[in-house]
């Protein structure tokens, strides 16, 4: 049985490199990526291993699956081939390219992750074009770059759907295998020579997913690009599992098998654990090696030997069998003959260009999105109405003093409290930003000026036409001076808030406990900006020193007080005791608001910008840090893990 399994693996292996394969495979060769990968060990913190001693090798112009049952290490796999390992894991093991140890530099690889990360607004020829611009390099013009686009568009059969929005939730759209082809599209559209895919036909039908994957493996055919594809699948169809050239399948972070497709079956046959007729092979393969089910199965099922056995044969046979070893030969071989080095070139958009293009795509999202800011504006315009109703026509008189304050406080606190209702579609946002700043579309500086030039005519909006209504009607402060500080403070409270959850979307992702969390932090701040207990009053630990300093309501409330205050006089309810007939708005800031008038207005309202751009830069900051400390992490627990298995090795031996 044995000699039979190695004919059968020598038969269907692939040409060696250094073989005559004709022009094309040369074509690969000069051009192409060839990836290997030998003794590959992924360990998680505690020492668990995902990935267990793996080899392989993908060539250029061929597919690779990835098989096995859920929890195999599939999507592992992928993430360290393509260097995406987080920092808590442990690599140990060599990956080459082109038989060097090398990074995969920009333009050369892509990744299209499991979930669709897209911005649900835009169309189909808009999104593919947006990113056409910000990867492609400024060497092309846009009619190039907008060419390039919509060819892509037509290589994924989508140019029925060219002007289609994509789609979220309460928007109809693309359905799920068209969202997929959009993402693929993207990744592809600097032509890169590696791509990665994790779960493309997740979530979709058999006809869907025949439709993708015949897409995907078409790619190769549409020019001389000898494209090296690598996709984790999880059960195809016997159509989809036609479409690869090779099969790598897992178990438990073991290889139970790594050759052509073809030959497959006849491995499984071979050991015992035969194909039943008309029976998709990928099941086969995946019900014979899945052991989370084993004590379910039927006795009838492999002889009735258990799942374990199961698995523990073929992992045996395979790397006992002369496939093993030519595929040793074969890595050997690729090392050997090498290739060239991949050379990191500046191959997408400069600076200035990201700034324009993602600002323009930010817009053109804030201003179709209903749930950024229209929702918002409405209901400002509601409690506005609402609010000017309650304290109409506040007058003159000492009564109003009060409710002046108590009016201002509420424009400053909870009025722009609401500004956290964008936050969901801030973080949708987010996940857009961060697979494309994984795969290096642009850099972190031009999103968050892309984000915050294209908020700013929107939050302009939000604070003139609910602070006209605001003001106007209770009747404030007369002159227009007064009036325009008056918005320009809500429109800075406004966007502090933003900056404030831009910075704990970047610590908290999740929608929901970001909103807790950002609600948590305006709640104290609040409590502590001196309204509801005087600066005097406050607990100076803590409360008074630093966070009644921090707290941006703090230079809110004094800018408003000022601005309403500051030039008003009012009736004197103590006027019988020899006191003036009058107060002024100077003595009421004094002794009642306890407000700081060493400085003007003008101060407080240059401190909450200056907040603004400090807010700004500090999201920026978390971000690039974040990232760094991922790749000192993680190289970091590699050396780690290195240094632990030599020492290991040294005491086996």
């Amino acid at each position: 049985m044995q000699g039979g399994l190695e004919t059968c693996m020598a038969e269907n292996l692939n040409p060696m490199p250094g073989s005559n394969t004709g022009s094309r495979s040369n074509i690969f060769m000069e051009d192409g990526v060839f990836l290997t990968w030998d003794d590959l060990w992924v360990t998680v913190a505690g020492g668990r291993p995902i990935l267990q001693g793996l080899a392989g090798y993908a060539h250029p112009g061929e597919l690779l699956a990835v098989m096995g049952p859920s929890g195999c290490g599939k999507s592992t796999l992928l993430d360290t081939l393509a260097g995406r390992q987080g920092p808590k894991t442990r690599q140990e093991g060599d990956i080459l390219i082109n038989g060097r140890k090398q990074a995969l530099a920009y333009g050369t690889s892509a990744y299209v992750t499991q979930d669709d990360a897209l911005i649900t607004t835009l169309t189909v020829r808009e999104a593919v074009y947006y990113s056409a611009q910000l990867q492609l390099p400024d060497t092309m013009t846009k009619s190039e770059k907008k060419e390039r686009a919509e060819m892509t568009i037509r290589e994924m059969g989508l140019q029925d759907a060219m002007d289609t929005r994509i789609g979220g939730w309460g928007a109809k759209g693309l359905s799920g295998g068209q969202k997929r082809r959009v993402s693929i599209c993207i990744e592809i559209l600097t032509r890169p020579k590696l791509l990665f895919l994790d779960e493309p036909t997740s979530g979709l039908d058999s006809a869907a997913s025949y439709y993708v994957m015949s897409r995907i493996a078409s790619l190769n055919q549409k020019d001389n690009i000898g494209r090296t594809i690598i996709a984790s699948i999880h059960q195809p169809s016997a159509e989809v599992f036609q479409l690869f050239t090779n099969l790598y399948l897992l178990s438990a972070g073991k290889t139970v098998y790594f050759g052509s497709v073809s030959a497959a079956k006849e491995f499984f046959a071979l050991n015992g654990f035969p194909c039943p007729s008309f029976q998709n092979p990928s099941d086969h393969f995946l019900k014979t090696i899945n052991k989370d089910f084993g004590k379910d199965i039927e006795l009838g099922f492999a002889n009735g030997i258990p799942t374990e056995e199961v698995i523990d044969i073929l992992v045996k046979s395979y790397k006992s069998s002369d496939i093993y070893q030519m595929v040793q030969k074969e890595i050997a071989q690729i090392c050997k003959q090498g290739g060239g080095a991949l050379q990191k070139s500046k191959r997408r958009s400069g600076f200035f260009t990201q700034c324009h293009v993602l600002t323009s795509r930010s817009f053109i999202n804030m201003s179709r999105d209903l749930g950024y800011y229209w929702l918002r504006l409405g209901i400002y315009i509601s409690l506005s109405i609402v609010l000017g109703s309650v304290f109409s026509h506040v007058g003159m008189d000492n009564g109003s003093i009060q409710a002046r304050g108590s009016l201002l406080m509420f424009v400053a606190s909870f009025l722009t409290f609401m500004a956290i209702g964008g936050f969901p579609s801030f973080v949708e946002e987010m996940k857009v930003f961060e697979r494309e700043r994984l795969n290096g579309h642009y850099g972190v500086t031009p999103f968050v000026i892309g984000n915050t030039l294209s908020s700013l005519p929107f939050l302009a909006m939000v604070a003139l036409i609910p602070g006209s209504i605001t003001y106007f009607l209770p009747g404030l402060h007369h002159g227009y001076q007064h009036f325009l500080f008056f918005v320009i403070i809500l429109f800075a409270c406004m966007m502090l808030v933003e900056s404030l959850m831009m910075i704990v979307a970047s610590v908290v992702p999740n929608f929901l406990m970001g909103i807790i969390v950002g609600a948590g932090i305006q709640g104290l701040m609040i409590l502590v900006g001196g309204f509801f207990r005087l600066p005097s009053d406050l607990p100076k630990p803590v409360f008074k020193f630093p966070l009644y300093y921090i707290a941006f309501h703090k230079y809110a409330y004094q800018g408003l007080f000022k601005n309403e205050f500051v030039g008003l006089t009012f009736p004197n309810v103590q006027a019988g005791n020899g006191s003036s007939a009058t107060v002024t708005g100077e003595e009421i800031l004094k002794q009642t608001w306890r407000i700081e008038m060493a400085y003007s207005k003008w101060v407080d309202l240059a401190i909450l910008f200056a907040m603004i751009v400090l807010y700004r830069v500090l999201f920026l900051i978390i971000i690039k840090t974040t990232e760094k400390e991922k790749a000192v992490i993680g190289k970091f627990m590699s050396a780690t893990c290195k240094d632990k298995a030599q020492v290991s090795r040294g005491e086996r031996g």
